[in-house]
């Protein structure tokens, strides 16, 4: 929120959220790319109308890195994600496999 006052736009990060993600939606767009935080406000608003790719995903227990509003798998996949982005955990694990195997597994339970 103290990012989008910074730019000038003074709308709680969901309201905003979801004004774009209208105006998307309203010119044909069919997929969004989100944040996990905003997935509820998003399916709130469209129902599964849109698919929504989700970046920032980490498994459980992982550092986040640069990224700030991050999600577990499992908690993406409940919270309404239809595609799933995960990067470091995966590429920069010296276990690449055994770790997307554990988040499958993390997403089953």
């Amino acid at each position: 929120a103290e990012n989008l006052r910074a730019i000038g736009l003074s709308d709680d990060v969901h309201a905003h959220v979801a004004r774009l993600a209208k105006l998307g939606v309203e010119g044909g767009i069919r997929g969004l790319v989100t944040s996990a935080h905003e997935i509820s406000t998003i399916r709130r608003t469209f129902g599964t109308d849109v698919k929504l790719v989700v970046p920032g995903i980490r498994p459980a227990g992982s550092v986040p890195h640069d990224q700030k509003r991050t999600m577990t798998p499992a908690e993406a996949v409940a919270a309404g994600a239809d595609y799933l982005v995960v990067g470091r955990a995966i590429t920069g694990s010296s276990d690449p496999a055994g770790v997307a195997q554990r988040i499958l597994e993390e997403m089953r339970n």
